[in-house]
């Protein structure tokens, strides 16, 4: 099947950081799954942030051991990714990238992105570019969910709306988009009697009491807000007279809100044992989900676009109550795996002012996201219901649970995901070879050549036919301690090495020699390097340039 190079920085795979986000889980178990499951006979990971090599292979190795040759391309070489011919990037920001291919040509390898968060301003932007940059049919962006597909689709249709009517219609093809979920590596979270016991143990929770589990960040701006869970299960405990324990596991942002948050929900189920875990580190990731009778999640913020938790839940084996929300619409089935509880949010146009004050900046993300999901409600009697149904009904507690392991492993596994994403890069890839004949390759308008850009700045412009002579008693010796002092090095950025200024100087030792008879001195590919150092030269008055009508 078709392979990828994988765009492999540290900041979208490394989950031991001090900051765990819902990509870092995921950018940390999309490889792992495609490094278990892919249908290829080698890695290709690009380095794209330039970090240590050993650093690179540490952070391979901690994620998946390669069990296939690993073939590593530098930061600065995408003209290798023209093998395997398509780039797999764990965000949307293909503008950017589509950009930086241009000097290759649009054909030299296609894009594939993902979407995670899209309500970001800088995502918001990322979207309605992808219009403007130059993608191409070749190109795909996949929506981890059909609600963030539809969101996708919407922005681009306002964008090709306004593009149209100022300028008319993009005569390029658009990229693809396509929806594949996120994955897990369902065996990860495979519970055990031994680890309940040991974990009910820890928590000081009796063997035969319900409890319900909450995974991720506790954050009620740009998370979820835990009050409406609190509520659900106050409501349920109440009704049902039973035991009812809530372990969160997670951690707060910011640590200086920790106290506050924890001790507001509690406030608001008096009648449950509420208990809150650290999750960060990878023994409770994988493990705490023993602890638990069910997972419950109530997502209420357009930051959320597929929701990673409620999937785990479902390969751990535990039914969930959930919101009908986002990703998660995708997931649990109502009634098989779990319970999607209905929410309710103000009919589309009624955040005019939200969108007006983020755009100028007057309110930050946090708050723009925080004020937008103030305004999402829950069926809470609905909830309460579905609790009560769990908490009471175990043989409907393993029913469920069963049914959740049982789609875990046939949807959301990456043994079945992958597969996915190799079709489509072996669509991109066949459509890339397919194209016509290639567009030249063009400047980015967006980082020009700064000669280009400030070309009326300097009195003149070194020219192939300028003559360039040494100074008067300057020798190679010479110049190269010059050349060597603080003040001559501050920017090593793509200059003459050594050894072509050697020969350069071995040329100018014999006379006057034109710009052009000295880049004939060096391969093709440094002579724009040459030719810029020559005025590095004059400028540490080792040679004089005479300008040659």
């Amino acid at each position: 099947m078709s392979n990828a190079a994988i765009y492999l920085h540290p900041n979208a795979f490394d989950t031991t950081g001090k900051v765990l986000l819902g990509r870092h889980s995921a950018g940390e178990s999309f490889l792992r799954g495609y490094m278990r499951h892919a249908d290829v006979d080698g890695f290709h990971f690009w380095n794209v942030g330039g970090q240590p090599q050993a650093a690179m292979d540490a952070l391979v190795q901690r994620i998946e051991p390669p069990a296939r040759p690993v073939r590593w391309i530098g930061m600065a070489d995408r003209h290798q990714l023209s093998n395997p011919g398509v780039v797999s990037i764990s965000s949307p920001s293909l503008d950017t990238e589509a950009f930086h291919r241009q000097p290759f040509g649009s054909r030299a390898y296609a894009l594939c992105g993902l979407t995670h968060t899209t309500a970001t301003a800088n995502v918001m932007r990322i979207l309605p570019d992808l219009l403007i940059a130059p993608v191409e049919g070749h190109d795909a962006l996949i929506c981890t969910s059909s609600a963030v597909r539809a969101a996708v689709e919407a922005q681009l249709d306002m964008m090709r709306a306004y593009m149209a009517a100022e300028y008319g219609p993009r005569r390029r093809p658009e990229l693809m988009r396509t929806t594949i979920p996120l994955g897990v590596n369902a065996a990860d979270f495979a519970t055990t009697p031994q680890r309940r016991a040991a974990w009910r143990e820890r928590l000081d929770i009796p063997a035969d009491a319900f409890v319900a589990l909450y995974v991720g960040r506790f954050s009620v701006k740009v998370k979820m807000n835990p009050a409406l869970m609190a509520m659900a299960l106050e409501r349920a405990a109440q009704r049902t007279g039973k035991p009812l324990y809530w372990v969160n596991s997670g951690w707060v942002e910011p640590a200086s809100a920790e106290a506050t948050f924890h001790a507001e929900v509690r406030k608001l189920c008096p009648s449950v044992t509420y208990i809150d875990v650290d999750g960060r580190q990878p023994d409770v990731r994988f493990s705490i989900w023993s602890v638990a009778d069910a997972f419950i999640s109530f997502s209420d913020n357009i930051q959320e676009t597929f929701g990673l938790t409620p999937i785990e839940a479902m390969a751990a084996g535990l039914p969930s109550v959930v919101s009908d929300w986002d990703g998660y619409k995708d997931t649990v089935r109502h009634g098989v795996d779990g319970f999607r509880i209905p929410t309710v949010a103000p009919r589309p146009g009624y955040g005019g002012d939200l969108a007006y004050w983020f755009a100028n900046a007057w309110i930050n993300y946090d708050n723009y996201v925080g004020a937008t999901a103030q305004y999402t409600a829950v069926d809470l009697a609905a909830a309460e219901a579905a609790l009560v149904a769990l908490i009471e009904d175990e043989g409907l507690r393993r029913t469920m649970g069963a049914a959740a392991r049982a789609r875990a492993r046939e949807v959301f596994d990456w043994q079945a995901i992958i597969p996915q994403y190799q079709a489509l890069w072996a669509e991109q890839n066949a459509r890339r070879l397919a194209a016509g004949p290639d567009t030249l390759p063009r400047l980015n308008p967006y980082r020009p050549d700064p000669y280009t850009l400030f070309a009326g700045y300097p009195s003149r412009h070194l020219q192939q036919r300028d003559l360039v002579a040494l100074r008067p008693g300057m020798d190679w010796p010479t110049a190269r301690v010059r050349l060597d002092a603080p003040l001559a090095v501050y920017s090593r950025f793509n200059r003459p090495n050594a050894q072509e200024l050697e020969r350069v100087f071995g040329r100018l030792a014999q006379g006057p020699a034109t710009v052009l008879e000295l880049l004939d001195l060096v391969a093709q590919a440094r002579r724009n390097y040459l030719e810029r150092g020559l005025i590095w030269l004059a400028r540490h008055d080792v040679v004089t340039l005479e300008a040659v009508p």
